[in-house]
């Protein structure tokens, strides 16, 4: 396992492969009730650990910890350097290599809190375990979740059991598959995903246009699953970046993205849909599409509004 890059921790967890500690944002014990749920995130090509702070700042105030996961070979280290070179640091990064490395990043970041040793495994909720991500990491999440490369005929699988819904922000498309419902076909967890109208990807040597994101959340086969599409927006307006002309809109994107999150995860974790239904009725200013809850068990809704 390569070693993770610094951290300027809220928690320092023991037994990590790294003489550094790590960020985790941890709810207070004044807001905690019961097991805390917990997201594990995913950056994108180039970001950081410290890239998407609004998310994990706006879950932990709702009560729900949070990891952001730094991949060294895909993170921020990509812009140093000489620029001649930066187009074949980026397809490097970008290979399916890197996809299989980043989930093993995931998975063992989540081994180590989950451990004895760590002071928080105890608190952790197992039930409600929710792998993220954005762009690239959106990729990550989705092979978590159980999206299968392709490769001389055989399926490659890194599917890690332990989460149980996903939340997939502008993912990237999966270079070098035709059949994308055959990669995303054993996805079967809740899942929620993001893009804008504008969410067009434009690297050296990779282009993507929103229709992507689209097509991604199309070929998942489960019906247990909802789409957000914000009216404008760049890709990257789901980093915490600040955007040159991106005001009014960026924020408020920003802060749509990261309550809709939790409302999903109401539906998806406790079969409540009100919270996804009143975001929607909210947010619907800044919408082109509006999420649409799936449907839920009624018996199981009925039981939980009379507790």
């Amino acid at each position: 396992m390569r070693r993770l890059p610094p951290g300027d921790p809220l928690l320092h967890i023991r037994g990590w492969d790294a003489p550094e500690p790590v960020r985790l944002y941890w709810p207070a014990t004044s807001t905690r009730k019961g097991p805390v749920p917990l997201i594990v995130f995913s950056h994108g090509l180039g970001g950081s650990r410290k890239g998407y702070s609004y998310l994990g700042e706006g879950w932990l105030a709702r009560g729900t910890a949070n990891v952001p996961i730094q991949h060294a070979g895909s993170d921020e280290t990509l812009w140093q350097g000489s620029p001649l070179l930066l187009l074949d640091r980026l397809s490097g990064a970008a290979d399916e290599r890197e996809a299989i490395e980043r989930t093993r990043d995931v998975s063992f970041g989540l081994d180590r809190l989950l451990r004895r040793d760590s002071p928080v495994h105890a608190a952790i909720d197992r039930k409600r375990i929710v792998a993220a991500g954005h762009s690239f990491g959106a990729n990550t999440t989705l092979i978590l979740t159980g999206a299968q490369v392709i490769r001389d005929g055989k399926p490659l699988s890194f599917r890690d059991p332990r989460f149980t819904a996903s939340i997939v922000i502008s993912a990237s498309p999966f270079y070098g598959e035709t059949d994308l419902a055959a990669v995303l076909a054993a996805v079967d967890v809740p899942t929620l995903h993001f893009t804008t109208t504008e969410d067009t990807i434009r690297i050296p040597g990779r282009y993507s246009p929103a229709q992507d994101r689209i097509d991604a959340y199309a070929a998942i086969p489960t019906p247990r699953k909802a789409l957000v599409v914000f009216q404008g927006g760049p890709h990257n307006v789901f980093t915490k970046r600040s955007l040159r002309n991106g005001w009014p809109l960026n924020p408020l994107v920003k802060r749509a993205t990261a309550e809709v999150g939790l409302t999903f995860l109401d539906l998806a974790h406790k079969s409540d849909p009100a919270p996804l239904e009143d975001w929607s009725e909210t947010w619907k200013p800044i919408l082109a599409a509006a999420p649409t809850p799936f449907q839920v068990d009624p018996r199981r809704w009925a039981r939980k509004r009379r507790i």
